[in-house]
């Protein structure tokens, strides 16, 4: 019998999808071609296209691998705490980037779909 999903199923290992308002996220682990764990976070938005009156789905994705999960929990745990504290966290050594070594311009990117 022909194995059609083999490699399907070894790329993603697990999901999550999470329902919140109009947005719907998904957190899938996946395994590279050398079985080592990443993560993929999507964000799902449902459109409306009214100039041809059909729905649509638009997406935005980040891939996290397995050596940034801990800087990553750390950063994001520290902005949930600012918000519903209102107080900056301390920073942690492993985040202490100055500002200026990031010259990043968000506006700068463009992606085609």
């Amino acid at each position: 019998m022909e194995e059609i999903n083999s490699k399907e199923h070894k790329d993603e290992i697990f999901s999550r999808a999470v329902k919140a308002g109009r947005r719907t996220y998904f957190f899938d682990v996946k395994t590279t071609s050398d079985d080592k764990p990443y993560i993929t976070i999507t964000e799902s938005k449902r459109r409306y296209d009214s100039a041809t009156g059909n729905y649509s789905y638009e997406k935005h994705k980040i891939f996290l691998y397995k050596e940034d999960f801990e800087k990553f929990a750390n950063g994001l745990s520290d902005v949930i705490e600012f918000i519903e504290s209102g107080h900056e966290p301390p920073m942690r050594d492993e985040n202490l980037l100055e500002e200026s070594q990031v010259d990043l311009n968000f506006e700068d990117l463009s992606i085609n779909s």
